[in-house]
């Protein structure tokens, strides 16, 4: 397996390539928008949401997480997760930053 090479690459292209892996499903986005209507919720409620298993919902929720996109707090038994605001206005704006580059050509 190569070597990444991430080093070569600024911290926001880094950033912003750590945003688009994470948001790369469409599962990912649909819990997002749930979580964003609902203002977090637990695992079990997206299960009842989406055509998803448990684990693979647990999966997905865990690699927003790992990016910084979701955060998650300990509520009894369970976990509850919400919508970090500011990582997503952060990673929005290196998204449109990216695109008013791109449209420019």
């Amino acid at each position: 397996m190569g070597v990444s090479k991430t080093n070569l690459f600024t911290d926001e292209q880094n950033m912003l390539a750590t945003w688009a892996k994470a948001l790369a499903h469409p599962a990912r986005i649909a819990i997002l928008e749930i979580l964003a209507q609902a203002k977090g919720c637990v695992c079990g409620d997206l299960v009842d949401k989406l055509p998803l298993s448990q684990a693979t919902i647990s999966q997905h929720l865990k690699a927003m997480k790992e990016a910084g996109l979701i955060k998650g707090e300990v509520s009894g038994r369970n976990i509850c997760y919400c919508i970090d605001g500011k990582a997503c206005q952060v990673a929005g704006a290196s998204l449109i930053r990216l695109f008013q580059v791109c449209s420019c050509c």
